[in-house]
């Protein structure tokens, strides 16, 4: 792997995805995610995750940068949906929780199920109450794409877990191809080359996830992450296809 042509790459993605603007949810909802940043920021209960998060040598998921994304995000789906009263600021405490957690168990497979049941030992030691914990786990354990989601008959919990799961899938639009590509890529250890015949399935599972949102919220911003995520995708594709793929469309002499 060349470290300096996954380097040139990830600067080409950023420099595209900044000519296709902020996703609508930043510009329209700038309040309560601005809220949720403050929540997260002043939480004790918040930081301990984030401190168990960074300690564990063995946690291969994204990175911090988006556990944390997604936190802050899930928080303020809540937030435009419930208002910011102590209950529903309860309730964003432990969507950052859920946030922060939510990958621990990224590395091999079922990653949802096997994170939830780590999430669940952790936060034993907090001071959440038993129905909080649970919320959290679940909300865990449903955050996986193209897997059933099992439906919680508390609201509140529903709505962590819907929360959860958008913020995660709003990482599929434009921070798939800024961020995720790349610490998949560095972590495999694979050329950016080798990354190119992927594109296109990866375009149909974006297409897919596309119809999966399921808060209000999500419903409402999820698509605009989706799209403005494929148009990054398809310029980056054909930028690197000229950079580091052969020319094989002319005839030999």
């Amino acid at each position: 792997m060349n470290t300096a042509d996954l380097s040139k790459a990830k600067l080409l993605s950023e420099q595209i995805a900044a000519a296709c603007g902020t996703p609508r949810f930043y510009r329209e909802q700038k309040a309560p995610v601005d809220e949720s940043v403050r929540l997260f920021t002043n939480s004790p209960m918040v930081a301990a995750c984030v401190e168990i998060l960074t300690s564990r040598a063995d946690v291969s998921g994204h990175g911090l940068s988006h556990s944390r994304t997604v936190a802050i995000d899930a928080g303020a789906i809540i937030l435009i949906e419930r208002g910011s009263s102590a209950q529903s600021k309860r309730l964003v405490m432990l969507a950052h929780l859920a946030g922060v957690l939510h990958d621990i168990r990224r590395a091999g497979k079922d990653h949802a199920r096997r994170g939830a049941d780590e999430a669940e030992e952790i936060l034993t030691g907090f001071e959440v109450t038993d129905t909080e914990r649970r919320a959290v786990v679940d909300a865990i354990r449903n955050h996986e794409a193209f897997q059933p989601c099992v439906p919680l008959g508390d609201p509140d919990a529903q709505l962590l877990s819907d929360a959860l799961y958008d913020a995660d899938k709003f990482r599929w639009g434009p921070d798939n191809f800024t961020e995720m590509l790349w610490d998949i890529a560095a972590t495999r250890n694979v050329s950016v080359a080798s990354l190119l015949p992927y594109f296109p399935s990866g375009f149909e599972s974006l297409r897919e996830i596309r119809k999966t949102f399921r808060s209000v919220t999500g419903k409402r911003y999820g698509p605009d992450f989706i799209d403005r995520g494929l148009r990054i995708g398809e310029a980056l594709r054909a930028e690197l296809t000229g950079m580091y793929l052969p020319d094989t469309s002319a005839e030999p002499d």
